[in-house]
């Protein structure tokens, strides 16, 4: 059985691209280049969806520009719970989940990032190099929020231990 691809097909004369890395719009209130999303759903949504199901393949064959972001949003998501304890607040968790957002990231492409063999941005080009990053970022942070209402959408006192049970799983042996 395969692993579950993205849903959104990049649109070359529509979305813009930062060298096979696609820059696909979002539902945000964080500042930064995405466009703001038409629909209810958006490729963070289909991450949060995907995460459990995905995280037990070892292989993920990639099939659009927007599967690079989902293997992103998935090792992201993976980063955030191992944060995380069962007895971790609502309030613990979003200093947290906002610190692992805003902290220092290798970007796809420079030295440092796991998966550089997917992903091929083009170094030289600065300009590219920061809209790639702001972009990152701003999914980082707008995943972070959308992961904590997932995790604690019974209780704002502990996580959803069938989220925290994912904790140990690593999405093709990978981690940020």
């Amino acid at each position: 059985m395969p692993a579950y691809n993205s849903t959104f097909a990049a649109d070359s004369q529509n979305d813009r691209m930062v060298g096979n890395v696609v820059l696909l719009p979002l539902k945000t209130n964080f500042r930064g280049p995405a466009y703001q999303a038409n629909s209810d759903y958006d490729i963070i949504d289909e991450c949060l969806d995907l995460f459990r199901a995905n995280s037990f393949f070892k292989n993920f064959e990639i099939r659009s520009p927007a599967d690079r972001i989902l293997i992103y949003g998935i090792l992201f998501v993976n980063e955030c719970l191992s944060q995380l304890r069962p007895t971790t607040s609502y309030n613990e968790a979003l200093k947290l989940l906002t610190n692992v957002a805003l902290d220092d990231f290798a970007v796809p492409g420079t030295p440092g990032f796991p998966m550089n063999n997917v992903y091929t941005v083009p170094v030289q080009n600065h300009a590219d190099m920061d809209l790639l990053k702001s972009y990152i970022q701003q999914f980082r942070q707008e995943l972070g929020t959308r992961l904590l209402e997932r995790l604690y959408v019974d209780s704002k006192e502990r996580p959803s231990k069938f989220w925290l049970a994912f904790t140990r799983r690593r999405f093709m042996n990978k981690s940020l």
